[in-house]
């Protein structure tokens, strides 16, 4: 009976208690040079919300003078704001196959197919001829060339030395977020498909 009362009570005990499976993901933590990287370029991102955001008429009414800017200023701005106008366009280059993430955090063209075009892009890749394509490619290079000297110039850890550096964080970053069956381009040089 003592034995049947002890078993008794362990079982209750056991009953009571529940063992929870656990998973852990484990996340890679981000390097010191990430993190400077990616601090500056949020910082020139908030600035252009910020030079967006500026009243050219105070209280009164009078029209104000917005605020002097330096031209490496105005040149990354205006970079930030090529890079925003043709985010869509770019979605849809990916989407189409028609350029990877390079390892250099700039884009690499490739053959603009215009076969198997999902329904959604059929518009779209229709409109798109060669020239003008590889025109908006351009354009967000050269703006992804124009952040990468100023995320450089911002931080004062950076030298131009360290333009490989900062090249790699980027197309590390583009690879990251690239969506399912998206081209990019492996440290290693080789190009794959995102699963």
């Amino acid at each position: 009976m003592k034995k049947a009362l002890l078993l008794l009570t362990v079982a209750a005990l056991c009953a009571g208690c529940t063992l929870a499976r656990v998973k852990v993901d484990v996340v890679s933590e981000r390097t010191s040079l990430e993190n400077q990287v990616l601090g500056t370029y949020n910082a020139l991102d908030r600035e252009m919300l910020l030079v967006a955001s500026v009243r050219g008429v105070d209280t009164e009414g009078h029209i104000q003078t917005p605020p002097r800017q330096s031209r490496e200023q105005q040149d990354v701005l205006l970079a930030m704001q090529v890079l925003s106008f043709h985010e869509d366009d770019l979605q849809a280059f990916k989407q189409l196959g028609w350029v990877g993430e390079n390892k250099e955090g700039l884009l690499a063209v490739f053959p603009m197919t215009k076969e198997k075009v999902p329904k959604e892009l059929k518009e779209f890749a229709e409109r798109y001829r060669e020239e003008e394509f590889r025109s908006v490619v351009g354009k967000i290079n050269a703006a992804r060339e124009v952040v990468m000297q100023r995320v450089i110039a911002l931080n004062e850890n950076f030298t131009e030395a360290d333009l490989p550096a900062v090249r790699s964080v980027f197309a590390k970053l583009n690879a990251e977020n690239a969506r399912s069956g998206e081209k990019y381009q492996a440290e290693d040089g080789t190009w794959k498909v995102k699963p």
